[in-house]
């Protein structure tokens, strides 16, 4: 039997410690058994322009009464709209929850997702897709529109539409993995159905 020198072993054994290092950012593998809650009220109006980084959980930053006549949110005559919704499918990953697009009493507009429960996953994305959900699990079209990383893949959450975006050019919203190309799941959006 011959003997494996030191020499052999240590460059061996660096290898396989990048190896790993590497398969661990790429995969995330912890992430297949944490959750990740948000529970985010609708937003009563859009955020300020210019605001930098990500939205806080809630409504933060969205309190007080500067520029409201009055003072009080309750006086306003214009309450939010509902554009569209849509149910989740799952595609790669079990995916349920309520997607609708929001108008808000100040024009602006809002991608809300309620009672989203998916999986986490390294680099996940929310979009608007122009292609309906079936079609998003292929892969996104050039027309998609990032709106943010995933806050979380349990609960309620709201993603700012940028303004000037012509929501009825999308027909979907996709959860999307960047680092792998694969939809986790995706909501077909139609007009809500009054009641």
């Amino acid at each position: 039997m011959s003997r494996v020198s030191r020499r052999t072993v240590v460059p061996l054994l660096l290898v396989l410690v990048v190896v790993a290092g590497i398969g661990l950012y790429l995969f995330q593998p912890w992430k297949a058994f944490t959750d990740t809650t948000v529970n985010e009220a609708l937003p009563t109006a859009s955020a300020p322009e210019g605001k930098d980084g990500p939205q806080m959980k809630g409504n933060a930053g969205m309190k007080g009464n500067a520029g409201m006549k009055g003072g009080d949110p309750s006086m306003t005559s214009t309450r939010p709209k509902n554009l569209a919704e849509g149910r989740f499918v799952t595609h790669e990953h079990d995916t349920s929850g309520t997607a609708r697009t929001v108008r808000l009493a100040d024009g602006g507009q809002v991608l809300r997702l309620e009672d989203l429960k998916t999986s986490e996953g390294p680099d996940v994305r929310v979009y608007l897709s122009t292609r309906s959900g079936d079609a998003a699990k292929a892969g996104l079209d050039d027309g998609a529109a990032v709106l943010g990383k995933l806050k979380g893949n349990l609960g309620n959450q709201n993603y700012t539409v940028p303004a000037g975006t012509d929501l009825s050019k999308f027909r979907s919203v996709v959860i999307w993995c960047e680092r792998f190309s694969v939809s986790f799941g995706a909501a077909d959006l139609a007009a809500p159905v009054s009641g």
